[in-house]
């Protein structure tokens, strides 16, 4: 994990604003979903859900995303899947 402050804030009192973060790889919930799955042995028909509104506008634009600027954590999802999982079964 990269040196984002992330842990001191998690332990300790509140520590106001704190660095941004974003991850190496971007997932959309779909795919987040079926590395779930798959990482569990499982397979669901899994059906997209759309949210309608300027909400669902701006997270389809991706403006709920913080890019610039923002530290970046090493750690995928699958990297995560595999540490909680097992090897074998996030593989």
């Amino acid at each position: 994990m990269t040196d984002t402050g992330l842990p001191f804030t998690t332990t300790t009192t509140p520590a106001g604003r704190v660095p941004d973060l974003t991850g190496p790889k971007l997932y959309g919930p779909a795919e987040l979903a079926q590395g779930y799955l798959k990482a569990r042995g499982r397979s669901r028909l899994t059906l997209p859900v759309r949210m309608p509104g300027k909400v669902g506008r701006a997270y389809r634009a991706g403006d709920n995303l913080t890019l610039e600027g923002a530290a970046v954590g090493e750690r995928t999802w699958e990297d995560f899947l595999t540490e909680r999982l097992g090897a074998a079964r996030a593989a």
